[in-house]
């Protein structure tokens, strides 16, 4: 026969109850704030397309959660959306309409942090393809013949002296078998220290 459960088993059941009820309520919160999110990100996002005068829209900073709903809501909305920032408590939303779509310099301007200026972009342009411009004449003249400003034979004769080189070539004579074999003024056996 069973002993009846302990006070303490009750207890620990009792509070495992608890702990399941809050965590649930907590859910439950957690998933109506989701849904009152995209119903304000849908408002929002409703009243931007319905702004002729309005092309792009920078949103506050907002957590990961939140940034994946407004880009799905966009995307059901038909527009474009890209995430910028550096940490995930900066990062932001920027939404634009699909006819006013943004180009990859203006995309890389707002990934440096930067605002877009239209003007400088356009002035980055032409510098750009002058530049570009600029080595293709440069191209087509033909290599360019560089010229050391010293030779490294002065450059080092006080290492190796002036006629150090040329001496050296004087002492070495072909030789069939192996290239190079010393002067006349060496003989072999003598180089080596053995009998003549």
């Amino acid at each position: 026969m069973e002993k009846p459960p302990s006070l303490g088993d009750q207890e620990s059941r009792r509070k495992a109850r608890e702990q399941a009820a809050r965590l649930k309520k907590l859910q439950e919160q957690e998933k109506q704030q989701k849904v009152e999110f995209r119903k304000r990100m849908e408002k929002e996002v409703s009243d931007f397309i319905q702004d002729s005068q309005q092309t792009k829209k920078k949103f506050q900073p907002m957590n990961k959660i939140e940034r994946s709903i407004l880009h799905d809501v966009v995307e059901v909305a038909g527009l474009t959306s890209f995430s910028f920032g550096e940490d995930d408590e900066c990062r932001y939303v920027m939404i634009f309409k699909k006819e006013f779509a943004p180009s990859d310099e203006e995309l890389e301007s707002y990934r440096r942090g930067e605002e877009w200026d239209p003007q400088k972009a356009e002035e980055k342009r032409k510098l750009k393809e002058l530049a570009q411009r600029q080595e293709e004449e440069a191209a087509q003249q033909g290599p360019v013949v560089v010229s050391p400003a010293s030779d490294y034979k002065d450059k080092y004769s006080h290492l190796i002296g002036k006629g150090a080189a040329k001496d050296a070539a004087h002492m070495l004579q072909a030789n069939k078998t192996y290239g190079c074999g010393e002067a006349a003024g060496l003989g072999r056996a003598e180089g080596r220290g053995g009998a003549p």
